[in-house]
């Protein structure tokens, strides 16, 4: 992972060098204007932000790589499949509830797309399906 967080660092250096040079070169080409007509504004923005966007990717990674406490058992080349296989929770296999929930998912679109009638609707199966999926623990034959 700390690989990735330097390579995402000399990203944001490539990015910048090349907003300079793109700008540099524009400046150049178009030297009998002056230097603020001459500057070819969306290309530059746009490699800036590319600029911004790379450094906030690093930053993200290295607060996440420092926060987990150093290499993760799947991040290692020579680790077993069994190092980095810890209890990832309890998933409910026989459960309809998240079909419900696509069902809602796609009236609320669909109301969106179609006719606005179908968004209460949808609104209502939403609620029906998160009270649904979220108590489904605590009645029938499941209930703990």
């Amino acid at each position: 992972m700390k690989t990735n967080v330097n390579l995402w660092w000399i990203l944001a250096a490539f990015f910048l060098l090349m907003t300079g040079i793109y700008t540099g070169w524009n400046i150049i080409e178009h030297s009998d204007r002056p230097w603020f007509h001459a500057i070819e504004w969306v290309g530059t923005v746009a490699l800036l932000f590319t600029v911004f966007m790379s450094v906030m990717i690093a930053f993200y990674v290295d607060r996440v790589h420092r926060a987990q406490g150093g290499e993760l058992p799947e991040d290692v080349l020579t680790a077993d499949i069994d190092d980095g296989d810890p209890e990832m929770g309890e998933f409910s296999p026989w459960s309809w509830w998240p079909l419900v929930l696509a069902l809602s998912a796609s009236l609320g679109i669909l109301g969106l797309a179609v006719g606005t009638f179908l968004l209460p609707i949808g609104l209502a199966v939403f609620v029906v399906a998160i009270v649904g999926w979220v108590y489904e623990y605590y009645r029938g034959y499941f209930a703990r």
